[in-house]
């Protein structure tokens, strides 16, 4: 007996030995990795996992999930579940309590690597209220930052940089000899001279006398109350948080001590975020300090708990709230406060007309990065009553917004004097990309009606556009109907949503490039997206490492940490420098230089196709919801171009490999991990498709590649 149970003993550790190491990590409940900071309103929660093995080209087959109570009692297992879905599965039990802990797990099998262990537990508690569907987000975080630099300018005059701006408060600590008062300066703006005490726009500084009591104490330094941004339609911060202001430098005048480093803290309020979720680097510093100024704008403009346009009125807008979130997603493996912004703004919408179609496009942004449907099933009537601006349409299909206020660009200075028509061209533009996504809304839907006719609609408005707003003797589309300016937006647009016939593409093309930057920072996303799906990278990149003063270069260069609602003051006399539809960057680097971007809802497929340009070198962690994707690419002239990347298990790409000068007539060289394989050549790129999970590497050279195989 004692050896038949030593036996099995034995075999039973076996198994766990082996099982070990591939447990699903990166949990999700309710699209939150940790939920247990936040209260789950949601009924029937979806859960969410990253899937793991040894095994290139491995995928999942089957997974269990357990839920259990706090005390311990098992509430829900699912059994083994043939199945290859590692998000949005949904809860299956018995109904969850209101206001109850519980904790849940699971473990999954692959096709290669089969049965894994048990992940950790992952805990979350459910909200005193449960609805059928709710978005559960998280509360705000503060977090304490310790100066950079303490400079002492005189007797009692301290200057302290905390290196970046950030959203918050100023705690001091002073063991003041007597009782009395020192003068507090905080500021945006400033240099290692001191704060900038007149600094333009609504660029923040403002002085506070603080008073100091005897001993030892902690002193929070109150701000005054700003009444536009705290007012009005502005979001209200939580009592407990009470006053913030954006600072990044500080003076103290009249201190009765020595100061310390230890004695001052930045309070940053901000929505939780993961500073190790995303990387990059190249061989161009610009463009490094670009990315990153976009990356920490995305962290220090989430102080209100939802998508803000800056610090001025603190108010969502549409158009802002959607750059925030491409640039979030590429950031931060983080859905909630861009689903919760979105459907804010439906509840709150703003005046430009084309900011309602802005609403389709943040919802699908949603759908494409999460996979998930119930935010989209519980807007879509609203997205089709009041977004699409279906009421809007002639009998051919054309939008006449006479008596709405169309925007184009803000501010008004940069419109590249386009000429406004009651048919825009630049809103017709957004109409043709809104039913394109409302087809595929409504087909996700299983709305096969709706789905049939938002794609004849398409196709018929497809015609109609470039048939009326395209002049054929210029090769370039005019403003509006009746209108003879060609503006930059009029052209950018339809490059970027793909209404462009394919032959008239180099026309527009070089029309665009010849404008450069003639548009703002929210307009520059559209500029960005139309030159790279014209191909035209070279220029794409000469715009995003430009040291113009129309340039993200210009935003560091004058001193900011966070991007700046306008290029430069003089193009915007009130401008805030905190606003995050200046971040650009931080979404085309990661979508279009290095081409990630998701083919299938929640990426179940993933394209990349990196545009480099002249780049010679770049490498990203690029987050999802499946789990980061490494990309490194070395372009070097005279060398084959390289491409190496790491795609997560549970999910395939189409890997599209720039070729020379784009001449798809020559004979190339095609590797996959070392050896030679027979791809397609598509408008300059060699595609190799249904790529696997796990590392590979490409290489594209010159030279024939008959003897090759053909990649299946």
């Amino acid at each position: 007996m004692l050896k038949t149970y030593l036996i099995a003993t034995a075999l039973t550790l076996n198994a766990s030995l082996l099982l070990a190491g591939n447990e699903p990590t990166g949990l999700t409940c309710e699209l939150l990795e940790a939920p247990a900071q936040a209260r789950i309103a949601d009924a029937q929660p979806e859960f969410g996992w990253l899937v793991h093995s040894d095994q290139p080209g491995d995928a999942q087959t089957a997974y269990r999930i357990v839920v259990q109570a706090d005390d311990g009692a098992e509430v829900w297992d699912s059994g083994k579940v043939e199945s290859a879905e590692s998000i949005n599965v949904e809860y299956g039990g018995p109904a969850l309590t209101p206001d109850t802990g519980y904790s849940w797990k699971v473990k999954t099998w692959t096709r290669l690597a089969g049965e894994s262990g048990w992940s950790k537990p992952q805990a979350f508690r459910t909200a005193e209220k449960l609805e059928g569907y709710a978005t559960s987000r998280y509360p705000l975080v503060q977090t304490p930052v310790a100066p950079a630099k303490v400079v002492r300018k005189g007797v009692g005059h301290y200057l302290i940089d905390f290196g970046r701006v950030a959203f918050g408060y100023l705690v001091l600590d002073i063991d003041a000899p007597a009782d009395g008062e020192i003068e507090v300066q905080l500021a945006e703006r400033g240099t290692s001279e001191g704060v900038n005490r007149k600094p333009g726009g609504t660029v923040r500084y403002v002085e506070v006398k603080q008073p100091l009591k005897s001993g030892r104490h902690r002193y929070r330094v109150q701000t005054p109350r700003d009444r536009r941004n705290t007012g009005g339609r502005a979001i209200r911060l939580p009592e407990e948080i009470g006053v913030v202001m954006p600072f990044r430098y500080v003076e103290i005048i009249g201190c009765p001590v020595e100061l310390k480093p230890d004695m001052v803290t930045q309070m940053a309020v901000h929505y939780p975020f993961d500073d190790e979720a995303a990387r990059f680097d190249s061989s161009n510093e610009i463009l490094n300090q670009i990315w990153e100024l976009c990356r920490y704008s995305m962290k220090a403009t989430s102080f209100c708990g939802v998508y803000v346009d800056g610090d001025r009125e603190r108010i969502p807008y549409e158009a802002d709230a959607y750059i925030n979130q491409l640039s979030h997603y590429a950031v931060d493996r983080e859905y909630s406060l861009a689903r919760h912004s979105h459907e804010y703004l439906l509840e709150h919408p703003t005046w430009p007309t084309e900011w309602k179609q802005h609403s389709v496009m943040m919802a699908w942004a949603d759908y494409m990065y999460t996979g998930n449907k119930e935010s989209l099933a519980a807007c879509y009537d609203v997205l089709q009553s009041q977004k699409t601006l279906e009421q809007r349409a002639r009998p051919d299909g054309l939008l006449n917004t006479k008596g709405m206020r169309d925007i184009v660009d803000w501010p008004k200075g940069e419109r590249d004097g386009y000429d406004f028509r009651e048919v825009n061209t630049v809103v017709n533009a957004f109409h043709y990309e809104n039913l394109k996504q409302m087809a595929l809304f409504a087909e996700a839907l299983g709305k096969k009606d709706d789905a049939k006719q938002y794609r004849d609609r398409a196709e018929k408005f497809f015609e109609t556009f470039n048939a009326k707003l395209f002049d054929p003797k210029r090769g370039v589309y005019v403003d509006g109907e009746g209108s003879n300016h060609a503006s930059l937006h009029a052209n950018m647009m339809p490059l970027a949503f793909g209404l462009v016939p394919k032959e008239h593409v180099e026309s527009v093309a070089d029309f665009v490039v010849s404008k450069g930057m003639a548009c703002s920072v929210y307009g520059a996303q559209y500029l960005m997206e139309g030159l790279y799906r014209a191909g035209r990278a070279d220029a794409a990149f000469a715009l995003l490492v430009s040291e113009d003063v129309r340039s993200w270069y210009n935003m560091i260069r004058v001193g900011s940490t966070i991007t700046l609602e306008a290029w430069d003051n003089r193009f915007k006399r009130n401008q805030d420098w905190n606003h995050a539809w200046g971040a650009v960057p931080g979404n085309i680097i990661p979508r279009y230089l290095l081409g990630v971007r998701p083919l299938e809802p929640g990426f179940g497929k993933v394209l990349v196709r990196p545009m480099p340009g002249p780049l010679a070198r770049a490498e990203s962690t690029i987050p999802t919801i499946r789990g980061p994707i490494h990309v490194a690419i070395e372009n070097l002239a005279g060398q084959p171009f390289s491409l190496k990347v790491s795609i997560p298990v549970n999910m395939t790409a189409r890997v599209e490999v720039p070729v020379a000068s784009g001449d798809s007539s020559e004979d190339f060289s095609v590797t996959l991990d070392g050896k030679p394989v027979r791809a397609k050549i598509v408008d300059g790129y060699a595609v190799i498709d249904d790529v696997g999970s796990g590392t590979h590497a490409f290489t594209v050279s010159p030279g024939r590649a008959s003897e090759a195989p053909t990649e299946e």
